[in-house]
């Protein structure tokens, strides 16, 4: 333990010494709330083995079985107490939404008050605590997952958000682990700056202090690992947290929440406060200690977020952050040169792995005349002998959307192209929500550049083509740049590297995270950090020295080592 508490950040056995003791322990205690500590290697977590008769894969199944037989009841928990209300909600099953996965309450204005009261009193002493011991929550953090959790986040995600095995340990398991170590890593890397000159008889120093205030961190459903990360990063560089997790997340999100308990994260750290979004949007963006905003969903709503803040700014105490990645429309475009086998894998693998609802999948894809004629038939056959089904089943390619809204939303794009000249389905284009809320993998081919198709984000398993003449290259990388109001992923097919040097210049900025010769999925932490902008966001790069650095306040100090003996200058006394 490090003894910190709310008066004095000294263990017991040092508030005993004399009152100038005190007061120099007690300014070294600040220092070593952002020291550069040395922390483990960090390395990406490897895949479970998932194989069929793997020891590994019939744990996850009994957990799958386990969590089948029985409706989870998931609290509020503020400052480490448990909360219900008579509004109460749940998370179906989305490949089998006759099952309650999870039953919840949300919390309302008041709940969500007296969660932003348990993070105002928890964040100084939190923020006192030295880097090490919060680092080891969260290092700790990664082990459990790794281990005693591992098959439990596992199936949690599997029924949860119906993600298929692959796709729920890609999530889960490897990401989730990697968020919290490579996290710990930039941030060690950020107490390291410090700065490297100093005047004689003088010392200077960088404090990377939390912000003043609380953050309000808000998750998708279609990431484990992100929800984990929106509060952790934060609460790691020493902030407090509300955190609203997703309606149809909720199950993994609370199984995090409970990791991080074991792993030793103080209460009242991290709050957790499901809640409607209007209530609890309104009700943290009016509180004038606001610090911040951690965000990722859709960008109408974080507009919204945005302009509130913005009609508050006079009433906060100090500028909010906002921290958000938003929605994609995300292109795969194909030149001659590219390598074809490549180009029909990689786009299938990005349209259609976990229902086309990861933010960075391919849903318009651009291919030259020639090449089209070429790939067209693998493509389409490759598509429609994809298996959909429930997501535990290890023949499943992809599962079911993740709600009712989404499965309508979905179905209304295709029902469009099913009644517009310009479309052509190519492949799937159908759906049934009898048992679960299935979309067949769908294909459509366009012959509107302008079709609505193209430029407006679906988020399911539709990909809609765009066929165009061999010689117009140019007229249609200028399309691709215009087309979409996002900015997140995009790919470029092409072994001609003038061409792809050339085209990467004049797409620069339709992506943040943009691949060449690969799909425009599967970003690695440490390795591709993800976020992008224009509509998508503020590209702040989830688990990066950049997001880190942005939940802090870093205070300059300087300190004079010899005391200042005259106040005149030299010249004066000539």
């Amino acid at each position: 333990s490090s003894g910190i508490n709310a008066e004095w950040p000294l263990r017991p056995g040092l508030r005993t010494l004399p009152n100038t003791t005190k007061a120099i322990l007690n300014q070294w205690a600040r220092w070593m709330s952002n020291p550069a500590v040395s922390i483990p290697a960090i390395n990406n977590e490897p895949l479970s083995d998932l194989m069929p008769g793997s020891a590994f894969l019939s744990e996850v199944m009994k957990e799958v079985e386990s969590l089948k037989s029985s409706t989870a009841d998931i609290p509020i928990v503020i400052g480490g107490k448990e909360y219900r209300t008579d509004d109460v909600k749940v998370q179906l099953v989305p490949h089998d939404h006759q099952h309650q996965l999870a039953r919840f309450s949300y919390a309302g204005a008041d709940l969500i008050n007296q969660g932003i009261e348990s993070c105002l009193e928890s964040r100084e002493k939190w923020e006192l605590t030295p880097f090490d011991h919060r680092a080891a929550v969260f290092l700790k953090a990664a082990d459990l997952l790794g281990g005693k959790y591992r098959a439990k986040i596992l199936a949690s995600t599997i029924l949860g958000q119906s993600k298929t095995l692959q796709q729920a340990d890609i999530d889960a398991v490897a990401e989730t682990i990697d968020f919290y170590r490579f996290t710990v890593q930039y941030a060690q890397d950020l107490y390291r700056m410090q700065p490297s000159h100093h005047s004689p008889g003088v010392w200077n120093r960088i404090e990377w202090r939390g912000l003043e205030g609380f953050i309000a961190a808000i998750a998708p459903f279609n990431f484990t690992a992100i929800g984990g990360q929106l509060w952790g990063t934060p609460a790691l560089m020493g902030n407090s947290v509300i955190f609203k997790p997703c309606d149809t997340a909720m199950h993994s999100a609370y199984v995090l929440f409970q990791l991080l308990q074991e792993a030793g994260l103080p209460d009242g750290v991290v709050n957790f406060v499901p809640a409607d979004g209007p209530t609890f949007g309104n009700t943290v963006i009016s509180n004038r200690n606001l610090a911040g905003v951690s965000f990722t969903g859709s960008s109408p709503t974080f507009r919204t977020l945005w302009k509130n803040v913005g009609s508050n700014i006079e009433n906060y105490r100090t500028y909010p952050r906002l921290v958000g990645e938003t929605g994609g429309k995300n292109y795969h475009l194909v030149h001659p040169t590219a390598d074809l086998v490549s180009v029909v894998n990689g786009t299938i693998l990005s349209a259609f792995e976990f229902s086309g609802q990861k933010c960075s999948a391919c849903s318009r894809m651009y291919v030259p005349a020639a090449v089209w004629d070429k790939i067209q038939d693998d493509l389409i056959i490759g598509t429609k002998n994809l298996k959909v089904g429930p997501a535990e089943d290890v023949k499943t390619f992809t599962s079911a959307v993740i709600d009712a809204n989404s499965f309508n939303k979905i179905k209304g794009y295709i029902d469009f192209a099913k009644s517009d000249s310009s479309c052509e389905i190519l492949a799937g284009g159908s759906y049934d929500d009898s048992k679960g809320y299935f979309v067949t993998p769908t294909i459509v081919l366009t012959t509107d550049k302008n079709c609505k198709l193209l430029h407006e984000e679906i988020f399911g398993p539709v990909l809609t083509v765009y066929v165009f003449d061999d010689n117009n290259w140019d007229e249609t990388v200028e399309l691709v740049n215009n087309t979409s109001p996002y900015g997140l992923t995009g790919s470029i097919y092409c072994r001609d590297r003038s061409v792809l040097e050339d085209t990467h210049n004049k797409l620069r900025h339709t992506a943040g995270n943009i691949y060449f010769n690969d799909k425009s999925t599967g970003s690695v932490v440490g390795q591709q950090p993800f976020g992008g902008s224009r509509a998508s966001g503020t590209n702040d790069k989830a688990v990066s020295l950049n997001l880190v650095s942005k939940w802090t306040s870093p205070q300059a100090i300087k300190e004079t080592l010899v005391p200042l003996t005259k106040h005149t200058y030299p010249y004066m006394e000539q």
